[in-house]
């Protein structure tokens, strides 16, 4: 099952599809939103000075919108590269996990380490 995307996501999504005027159909379409959640997150991105309303019903971004999609995109790399980071140490951990774990008769196996990786009895 894919991943669900958090409030930031849903908002930097909006956000890069108002970077280029648009309206709500398109808006509602490119995010992948139900029109009662587009709704609700239009209405906070504008009250929030991220977009504003013309009056050709068109949504665009406003200065303060790009700035939040400039950090919102660091934001992502960074937390990109954590995710890498603490994947490559659970790797490391399984490893040494293995390297002391045996499944042969009469040894101990990785299910049987305690917390404190002693054998459990």
């Amino acid at each position: 099952m894919g991943n669900y995307r958090d409030r930031l996501q849903i908002v930097a999504d909006i956000l890069n599809i108002a970077n280029g005027r648009a309206r709500k159909t398109r808006i509602m379409y490119q995010a992948n939103l139900s029109y009662r959640l587009l709704v609700r997150y239009l209405d906070e991105v504008v009250h929030a000075g991220l977009v504003k309303s013309e009056a050709d019903d068109c949504y665009v971004l406003t200065a303060k919108g790009r700035e939040f999609l400039s950090r919102h995109g660091e934001y992502a790399r960074r937390c990109h590269s954590l995710e890498e980071h603490l994947n490559s140490v659970n790797d490391e951990k399984t490893a040494l996990v293995n390297m002391c774990s045996y499944t042969r008769k009469g040894k101990i196996s990785a299910g049987r380490l305690g917390k404190n990786n002693k054998r459990a009895e």
